[in-house]
């Protein structure tokens, strides 16, 4: 039987103890593409939900992770935010614990909220999945390491756990022993790794982490990098040379099935329409 969403094919990927559950994604994409800001807690709400709506309902059956950075406020805020991420198609959302003025994981000098505070926004997390009948993946994520240290925010994540969260995030992990450590702590709950390229974490594959005990890897950089760098060289070739690079593969129609020219037209001729007949 095919589940029936998203979450529920997360889900059912969790369960595998056998298997990790390997994440490409775009990290801090939404806020630099959106607003050309760096990853300082400057999104909001409306533009990371609608960013994510996008995503996910390009192909429904594929899981989307989504960041929900700190829930964007107070507990009110939290309740909001789960459920609009329910509604958006999200199949899974990570939860923090810094405050609202936030920064990225692997820069330095980071603050956290009191625990109770922290675990008050799972909490609220969780009774939002609860009114919407949705059963959206929740990931509790703690950044206490650097600040607090490995106790403290294992307890965090510990916490959180009891509160209802499915799986763990220990941002900003240092060693590979470290690692194993926490996945044995936490056990049997599903732990996940942030590969962050440059980051302060190990530089691990898909296999080591499994290795070590981690149920979901993450790439967040994977694409705003790739992205960047791909751009930047063009600008530079377009600068120098007066030319863009002739690619194969990047015609204006190769690029329009990638985002479902075919199926466009399909649809046209379903509905009756001979809007295509002469071709495109």
């Amino acid at each position: 039987m095919v589940p029936s969403t998203a979450a529920s094919r997360l889900r059912e990927l969790l369960q595998d103890e056998d298997k990790i559950v390997v994440c490409p994604g775009t990290g801090a994409g939404t806020t630099a593409s959106r607003l050309g800001q760096p990853d300082l807690g400057v999104i909001t709400l409306n533009e990371m939900r609608e960013n994510a709506a996008m995503i996910a309902n390009l192909d429904q059956s594929v899981p989307l992770i989504a960041d929900a950075d700190t829930g964007f406020g107070g507990s009110l805020m939290v309740h909001r935010t789960v459920t609009e991420y329910i509604r958006a198609g999200v199949a899974a959302l990570h939860l923090e614990d810094q405050p609202t003025s936030k920064r990225c994981g692997h820069l330095g000098n980071k603050q956290v909220v009191p625990e109770e505070e922290y675990i008050g926004r799972i909490r609220a997390a969780v009774n939002a999945r609860v009114r919407s009948g949705g059963d959206i993946v929740l990931i509790a994520r703690t950044d206490a390491l650097q600040p607090l240290g490995y106790e403290a925010a294992v307890s965090r994540l510990k916490g959180a756990i009891e509160a209802g969260a499915d799986v763990a995030f220990l941002e900003g992990i240092t060693t590979n022993k470290q690692a194993v450590r926490v996945c044995e702590d936490l056990k049997p709950t599903p732990v996940l790794f942030n590969n962050v390229a440059g980051g302060v974490s190990p530089d691990l594959s898909p296999s080591e982490a499994k290795m070590l005990g981690f149920r979901v890897i993450i790439f967040p950089g994977l694409c705003l990098g790739a992205v960047f760098t791909a751009v930047k060289e063009e600008a530079e070739q377009l600068k120098r040379n007066g030319t863009p690079t002739v690619r194969v593969g990047s015609s204006p129609r190769d690029l329009f099935n990638v985002v479902g020219l075919q199926e466009a037209i399909s649809l046209d001729v379903a509905s009756g329409g001979r809007l295509y007949d002469q071709g495109i």
